[in-house]
């Protein structure tokens, strides 16, 4: 096997060592062997689970910022994922608030700093047993532009049992799930880089 077989195989393709015995009619032994011999490094456990579950390739796409306007979403998606997003999760993007603005704010970010692939978003909404589900549900569609076949369950909750947090939520809690371990470890990436500044 050849350095550029497997090199196009293995690194351009993101075929297995499994799926390129099948092509060789030979055993996985072999390719590994022929991988070593060529000095192609094998993927990690996660990185082939990553692979295989994303098999198109990254579902998002990262912009560099190209004007103040750009560098200031940047910045504010950044500092609103620092101070309201859930960082203990390492495997999805997510953050929730009450206020509407901020949502579409960060939502904004996602789609044009990392370009993600918007099919892959989920939504998450809490409301409360005085509120009416099915106008909130609607107001969150209609206000962030999207659809309701990608929202999760929605979660009742029973009005006054967290005190003065029902008061701020008029249109309940709305959380945004992204499920992507190298984008969740990107954002956090930029964020432990403004740990450094003085």
């Amino acid at each position: 096997m050849t350095r550029k077989d497997l090199s196009q195989l293995y690194l351009k393709e993101g075929k297995s060592v499994a799926d390129i015995a099948r092509y060789f009619e030979c055993s996985q032994h072999k390719v590994n062997y022929w991988l070593s011999k060529h000095e192609i490094r094998k993927r990690s456990i996660s990185e082939a689970i990553y692979l295989k579950a994303n098999p198109q390739g990254d579902p998002f796409s990262f912009q560099s910022p190209r004007s103040t306007k750009e560098a200031f979403l940047f910045g504010l998606g950044l500092g609103l994922y620092w101070g309201e997003g859930n960082k203990r999760n390492t495997n999805s993007v997510r953050l929730g608030n009450t206020d509407p603005f901020l949502v579409r704010a960060f939502l904004i970010f996602l789609r044009r700093c990392y370009g993600i692939d918007e099919s892959r978003l989920r939504f998450g909404l809490q409301v409360f047993s005085d509120m009416n589900l099915e106008k909130e549900e609607k107001f969150w569609c209609d206000f962030l532009q999207t659809s309701p076949k990608q929202f999760y369950k929605t979660v009742n909750t029973r009005s006054g049992s967290i005190g003065t947090y029902r008061e701020k939520s008029i249109h309940g809690v709305f959380t945004i799930y992204f499920h992507n371990k190298k984008l969740r470890d990107a954002v956090v990436a930029e964020i432990e880089k403004l740990r450094t500044l003085r």
